[in-house]
C-alpha cells in the first residue's frame, strides 16, 4: 500500500466512524438552538412575548457565543476534543431542558443567554477537530456532510416539535414546555457517549492500522507546515489579521440569513392560518432540499478545487429568493421562494469553512476559527432582532425578507473579492490525492 493509498484508506475509515456520530450531535445541537421558533407558536401568547422581545431573546443566545467561543476552543486544544465536546454537550442539554422553566421576558432572556454560554465552542470546536483528521482537499465535502445535520435537524425536528406542541395540557405542562424538556435530553446522552466514542487525533486511533495512522498524520503535518508559511499559526496573528475579520464579516452575512429564517420560518408559514403540526411538516420541506444541495455543492467544490463561486453563487440565489418571498401572495409561492433561499444559504455555508481552515493552523486555528464563528454568529443576534422589530412595526414579514436578501447579496460579493485576493495561495487549491 502506497503512502497516498494508506492516507485515503484512513480518511475513509475516519469519515465512516466520526461523521455519522458528529452529524447526530450537530443535529441535536441545532434543534436545541432553534426549536424556540416552534415554541413561539404557543409560548409567545402564554408569556406575553411581543415579536420584538422574542426576536431579541432568540438572538441574545449569540452574546454567550461571542464571550466564550475563543476560551472554549483553547480549552479543547488543551484538554482534547473527546473530553471538551462531551462537556459542552452535557452542559447545553441540561440548559436546553431547563428552557421549560421560562416564565416571562426576563427569564427568557436569561435562559437563552445561558444556552449560548453552555454551547459556546461546540461548532468551531468540531471544525477544528475535523482539521485534525481530514486533509484540506477533503474538507468542503466533509464539512458539508457534517453540516447537513442543520437542515436535517429541521426536517426531523419540525414534525417532532410540532407533535410535542400537541401535548399542551398533559401533566399540567404547556406543549412548548414538553418540547423543551424532551428535546434537551438527547444532548446529555450523546455527551456521555462522546467520552467513549471520540478519538482525539489519528495517532491515537486504535481502529486505524499503524500504516494508516502514520500516513494520515504525515499528510496533515505537511499541510499544517505549508499553512504555517502562508497563513497564521499564532494566537495574536489570528486575532489581529484583517483577512480573518473579512471572513468573519462574510460569515456574519450568511448567519443573518441562516438564523433570520431559522427562528422565524414557522411564524412566516403560520401567517397562512395553519396548525402547528402542519407548520412543522411544511418547515421541513426547504431544509430537505437544502441538505441535498449542500452536500452536492461541497462535493463539487472539492472536485474542482474552486471555492469562492461555490459560496457566492448560492448566496446570490438565496438573495433573489428572499426578495421574491417578500411579495409572495400564496402559500405555494412562499414555500418555493423559502426553499430556494434556504438551499442557497446552506449550499454556501459548508464550503465557506474551507476558507478559514486554509489559512489557520495550530493555536491560530483554535483562536481564529472561534473568532470567525463568534463574530459571524452575531448575525444570529441581528437577523432575528431586525425581523422582530420589522414585523412589530409593519405587521408583515416583507421588509424583513428584503433585509435578509441584502445581507446574502453583500456576503456573495465579499466571497468573490476574498477569493480573488487569495487565489495565488496554494492552500486554496485542491490538495493532491
Amino acid at each position: 500500500m502506497t503512502e497516498d493509498q494508506a492516507t485515503q484508506s484512513a480518511v475513509r475509515k475516519a469519515a465512516r466512524r466520526l461523521i455519522p456520530f458528529l452529524f447526530v450531535c450537530y443535529l441535536v445541537n441545532f434543534l436545541d438552538r432553534v426549536n424556540v421558533g416552534f415554541a413561539a407558536l404557543q409560548m409567545n401568547d402564554d408569556l406575553g412575548l411581543t415579536p420584538a422581545i422574542f426576536g431579541a431573546g432568540a438572538g441574545i443566545f449569540f452574546i454567550g457565543y461571542l464571550l466564550f467561543e475563543i476560551p472554549s476552543n483553547l480549552a479543547l486544544q488543551r484538554f482534547g476534543a473527546r473530553i471538551w465536546i462531551a462537556r459542552i454537550m452535557i452542559s447545553w442539554g441540561i440548559v436546553a431542558s431547563a428552557m421549560s422553566l421560562v416564565s416571562g421576558p426576563t427569564s427568557f432572556y436569561l435562559m437563552r443567554l445561558l444556552l449560548g454560554v453552555a454551547e459556546a465552542g461546540f461548532f468551531p470546536g468540531i471544525i477544528l477537530y475535523l482539521t485534525y483528521w481530514f486533509p484540506a482537499g477533503e474538507r468542503a465535502r466533509i464539512v458539508s456532510l457534517f453540516m447537513a445535520a442543520v437542515p436535517i435537524a429541521t426536517v426531523v425536528g419540525g414534525p417532532i416539535s410540532g407533535a410535542l406542541l400537541q401535548l399542551d395540557g398533559v401533566g399540567g405542562l404547556k406543549g412548548w414546555q414538553w418540547m423543551f424538556l424532551i428535546e434537551g435530553l438527547p444532548a446529555v446522552l450523546l455527551g456521555l457517549a462522546a467520552l467513549k466514542f471520540l478519538t482525539d487525533r489519528p495517532a491515537d486511533a486504535a481502529w486505524l492500522t499503524t500504516r494508516e495512522r502514520e500516513a494520515l498524520s504525515a499528510r496533515l503535518a505537511i499541510e499544517a507546515e505549508a499553512t504555517r508559511k502562508i497563513g497564521y499559526a499564532g494566537l495574536w496573528e489570528a486575532l489581529v489579521k484583517p483577512r480573518i475579520f473579512v471572513l468573519a464579516l462574510l460569515y456574519f452575512c450568511i448567519v443573518v440569513g441562516l438564523y433570520g429564517i431559522g427562528f422565524w420560518m414557522p411564524q412566516v408559514i403560520q401567517t397562512f392560518g395553519l396548525d402547528p403540526l402542519t407548520i412543522g411538516f411544511l418547515t421541513a420541506v426547504p431544509y430537505l432540499f437544502a441538505s441535498i444541495v449542500m452536500v452536492l455543492v461541497g462535493w463539487n467544490s472539492d472536485r474542482t478545487g474552486e471555492r469562492s463561486w461555490h459560496i457566492a453563487l448560492p448566496l446570490f440565489i438565496g438573495a433573489v429568493a428572499f426578495a421574491w418571498s417578500a411579495s409572495a401572495g400564496s402559500l405555494l409561492v412562499a414555500m418555493v421562494a423559502l426553499t430556494f433561499a434556504t438551499a442557497g444559504i446552506y449550499a454556501a455555508v459548508g464550503t465557506f469553512w474551507t476558507f478559514p481552515t486554509a489559512i489557520l493552523t495550530g493555536t491560530g486555528a483554535a483562536v481564529g476559527l472561534a473568532l470567525v464563528n463568534s463574530v459571524g454568529n452575531l448575525g444570529g443576534l441581528l437577523g432575528p432582532t431586525v425581523i422582530g422589530i420589522s414585523k412589530e412595526a409593519t405587521g408583515m414579514f416583507a421588509s424583513a425578507m428584503l433585509f435578509l436578501a441584502a445581507a446574502l447579496a453583500f456576503g456573495g460579493m465579499i466571497a468573490l473579492l476574498f477569493g480573488a485576493s487569495t487565489r495565488k495561495h496554494s492552500a486554496f487549491r485542491k490538495s493532491p490525492q
